[in-house]
């Protein structure tokens, strides 16, 4: 992948509402907290020949690809994770090995980001028999490969109705599970259906609704099928104006070799920027 040079001055992309600061030392300040000085001296600026501000309370900084550092507001972020259902990972249902490797290195990240105050947003299929009469076609199909029964059909092994709500096929797959459970208890965990490869299609989603609701602007993406309900939720993502960081090794799918390289590629390259589980679990420990 090719390296992004470091700027060569402080420099700010975006608007007066919404903003990134980038500075020559690699750092890209996310926090929407701090323009760059302006001409006429406003307040709440700093000078645009300045070296890099200090991390305030409540601020978290997070190495990244590309010798970067992001700066985000713990309050003002949420982790994602899409779709690491028993449907797409338990081995009874599916052979996804890869998809499988990223259930420790979540169970390795969520507790620091939970502590640090950022927000664990469960994202998941779960249909309702109303949404089963107003799927499209193309998705229908998508789920009927090798002469099986589509969405909604009753599924062997007592795994329930194919991606219908409260169906144990659509449940978080195996430790999965028990930490949304607790999360959920102690008010740092939400759960949000989707019935897209989005969870962000349309005009208004339950998920957009709870980013507003809850002013996050930062989002730590993870889960599978990377280059398909993933990557569906991060471009939608991009294009309403949240930040996009992924976590590589949280993040996988089934499709052939160049799959989930294409999706690293353009986050690193154009739509925000790519971690791992170590790094971010560091910088949220960080005091």
């Amino acid at each position: 992948m090719q390296t992004r040079p470091l700027v060569e001055k402080p420099t700010e992309y975006g608007n007066a509402a919404s903003f990134w600061v980038e500075y020559p030392s690699g750092l890209v300040d996310l926090t929407r907290s701090t323009h760059l000085a302006a001409a006429s001296g406003e307040d709440d600026t700093i000078d645009d020949g300045a070296s890099d501000p200090p991390c305030m309370r409540g601020q978290l900084d997070v190495a990244v690809d590309g010798a970067r550092t992001v700066r985000f507001d713990a309050k003002s972020s949420a982790l994602v994770v899409i779709d690491m259902q028993n449907f797409f990972l338990h081995p009874d249902l599916r052979n996804h090995p890869k998809g499988l490797a990223c259930v420790q290195p979540l169970l390795d990240v969520i507790p620091p980001l939970r502590t640090a105050g950022v927000k664990i947003i469960w994202v998941n299929w779960g249909l309702t028999e109303h949404e089963l009469q107003t799927i499209p076609p193309s998705l229908v199909r998508g789920f009927m490969k090798n002469n099986t029964d589509g969405l909604g059909s009753e599924l062997q092994g007592g795994f329930g109705r194919k991606l219908m709500r409260d169906a144990y096929n659509s449940e978080l797959y195996g430790p999965l599970q028990a930490e949304y459970v607790k999360g959920k208890e102690q008010g740092t965990d939400v759960w949000i259906h989707k019935n897209r490869m989005s969870a962000l299609w349309g005009p208004q989603s339950s998920l957009d609704l709870y980013l507003q609701e809850e002013g996050i602007n930062t989002l730590f993406f993870s889960g599978v099928n990377a280059d398909q309900c993933v990557l569906g939720t991060v471009v939608d993502s991009y294009y309403r104006g949240y930040d996009i960081v992924l976590i590589k090794d949280a993040t996988a799918t089934t499709s052939p070799a160049g799959g989930l390289e294409n999706i690293c590629y353009n986050i690193g390259n154009s739509y925000g920027f790519l971690s791992d589980s170590v790094r971010v679990a560091e910088g949220a420990s960080r005091k």
